[in-house]
């Protein structure tokens, strides 16, 4: 698919991969919209991305994606802003400390943020992705998925002991999870949804979790990779490189990777989809996926 002149919207597209995702597709004249929760380091982006690209379409749109609220909101301003949306990038994501914190709606932080935000942000824009020519929809998740320790009545931790690491791998393996269940219901549309391991990226991901993370990061940064390198699979299953019809995959290194055995286990998948749609109120019978 030729990017020049479609609309792609990216979360968390002031710093990282996120920002070279954003500067990528801006160099292909694609229009990008960046879902960013800081106005200042959002316009400090959005003028480096112009810079280098040399593209005026870049826009922002403020959200804080622990807030369904702000997430709502947001889809609203899309919405008036813009008529169309071929390309979607759930690409914001945390990893909190070892303290249990909750969101003013009452959800566990990490799993708010890296999983139930993606998932109301999809489904509300979900009909103007569906009438794109080839829409995509594409979720960074992460390898950490394997080592996820989960109980399905209690994905948020709070009944067993808390771990910012184990939340964070938790909410990964919750990533492609709803991968494959959204790519299930929408299999007779022309929609490609897919999600990713970026690798592990030398940024500033992490600066929220623990000191003892903090510091396996440090000592782990001369294997990691450069933000560029992380975003190239991004970029691939954005790009006209990707296959097209391809739907409900895990990739790595711009192939199709097997997941953990947990991932491909179609009823943890559709039971993640019915809480997520109780926890988040949304009104699934107005969500068009056929």
């Amino acid at each position: 698919m030729k990017l020049r002149g479609k609309t792609c919207l990216v979360t968390g597209a002031n710093s990282g991969i996120g920002k070279i995702t954003a500067i990528e597709l801006a160099k292909q004249k694609a229009r990008v919209v960046m879902l960013c929760r800081n106005e200042e380091k959002a316009e400090k982006a959005r003028q480096e991305i112009y810079k280098v690209s040399g593209n005026t379409d870049i826009h922002i749109i403020l959200c804080d994606l622990s807030s369904q609220q702000q997430i709502h909101d947001a889809a609203d301003e899309y919405r008036r802003r813009f008529t169309s949306l071929d390309i979607l990038i759930n690409n914001a994501g945390i990893i909190a400390g070892n303290e249990r914190l909750e969101t003013a709606d009452g959800f566990e932080l990490t799993f708010a943020v890296n999983h139930l935000a993606p998932f109301t942000l999809t489904l509300l824009l979900l009909d103007l992705l569906r009438h794109s020519e080839a829409g995509r929809i594409i979720t960074v998740s992460s390898e950490a998925h394997r080592f996820a320790r989960f109980d399905m009545e209690d994905l948020q931790l709070k009944h067993h002991p808390y771990s910012g690491l184990n939340a964070y791998c938790i909410s990964k393996l919750c990533n492609i999870w709803f991968t494959r269940q959204l790519a299930a219901l929408t299999s007779r549309s022309k929609l490609s949804v897919n999600c990713l391991h970026p690798g592990f990226v030398a940024s500033n991901f992490g600066n929220s979790a623990s000191a003892a993370f903090k510091a396996l990061l440090i000592l782990s940064q001369p294997f990691a990779i450069s933000n560029e390198k992380g975003a190239a699979t991004t970029l691939y299953l954005a790009g006209s490189e990707a296959p097209e019809h391809i739907s409900g995959h895990y990739f790595k290194d711009k192939k199709i990777k097997k997941p953990s055995k947990a991932a491909l286990n179609d009823a943890y998948a559709e039971e993640l989809w019915e809480k997520s749609a109780a926890l988040t109120r949304l009104e699934l019978h107005k969500v068009s996926l056929s």
